[in-house]
């Protein structure tokens, strides 16, 4: 069973290496096999080498500028809902985004999928 302290450490980490250079990190939050879905609609990105290859397409680098707040919404069994904002630097660039998790009992997680809101964008 999933805990939310366990939900709070992984966004945590999740930011940690997002900004930290290279992919090596990722094994330390998804499984193997993980899914990672960009949008409800999207095709998943299925895992950890196209997940590597995922986030080095996505980002501007380790020291990309934002801010990232999180709160746990809701954690039932092994599944969490987190609300995200994210501000970059950029005026009006600026994400609400609700996270699904789906975390294993070692706390990896094993399908991620995001829905992104942002005034005036819309998500693919």
């Amino acid at each position: 069973m999933t805990h939310r302290t366990q939900v709070e450490t992984w966004v945590r980490d999740y930011e940690r290496l997002w900004r930290t250079p290279g992919t090596d990190g990722l094994a330390q939050l998804f499984t193997a096999d993980a899914t990672y879905k960009t949008s409800p609609w999207a095709p998943p990105v299925v895992g950890l080498p196209a997940l590597a290859e995922f986030w080095d397409a996505e980002r501007d680098g380790p020291d990309e500028e934002f801010t990232l707040t999180a709160q746990v919404i809701a954690v039932d069994g092994p599944t969490a809902v987190v609300r995200v904002n994210v501000e970059y630097l950029e005026p009006g660039d600026r994400w609400r985004d609700l996270w699904i998790l789906e975390l294993d009992d070692h706390g990896l997680c094993s399908a991620f999928e995001e829905w992104p809101f942002a005034p005036g964008k819309h998500a693919q």
